[in-house]
């Protein structure tokens, strides 16, 4: 790890990597955004995340696009990780999954705008996407999140044959 970032109190990253067997929002850490007055985006995906089904115990299988504009402070990936990973051994349904990670990042680092995406496999025929955003209120960022949370919704033309 650089000397600069040494002293963030990152415990994750550069340490033997411990898995959890819950539901761990505690092992998310953040960093110093060094640009905190450019608006950029930081794109994560997780194309192996997994949960259970509450109902059958079953494995789902996604994968989990997580897309933000930082503010001051940002999401170490290791963390990330192994946050996500957390979910393996955890019951939830798609649209949770979804929800909770958005709700916990928000909480985490108090992003301009955030927005997740879960690109669930199959289940008796049947994909589920959700999708859950958040912009940060009375800012420009909130609307932001209006648009494209209308725009996501938008039904696709049908295909003619």
């Amino acid at each position: 790890m650089s000397d600069t970032r040494k002293g963030e109190g990152l415990a994750a990253l550069g340490a033997r990597t411990a898995y959890a067997d819950h539901y761990a929002p505690e092992v998310l850490e953040t960093f110093s955004n060094r640009h905190p007055d450019n608006d950029y985006w930081v794109q994560f995906n997780c194309p192996e995340f997994t949960s259970l089904c509450p109902i059958t115990g079953q494995p789902d299988f996604a994968e989990i696009r997580i897309s933000y504009v930082p503010g001051e402070r940002m999401v170490e990936s290791k963390s990330l990780k192994l946050y996500l990973f957390s979910f393996r051994n955890h019951g939830d349904f798609h649209e949770d999954c979804v929800n909770v990670i958005m709700k916990d990042l928000v909480r985490l680092m108090d992003p301009k705008y955030i927005e997740v995406t879960g690109f669930f496999t199959p289940r008796g025929g049947i994909s589920i996407y959700p999708y859950a955003n958040y912009g940060r209120p009375g800012t420009r960022y909130e609307q932001l999140a209006e648009r494209r949370f209308e725009l996501h919704g938008m039904p696709a033309a049908p295909v003619k044959g």
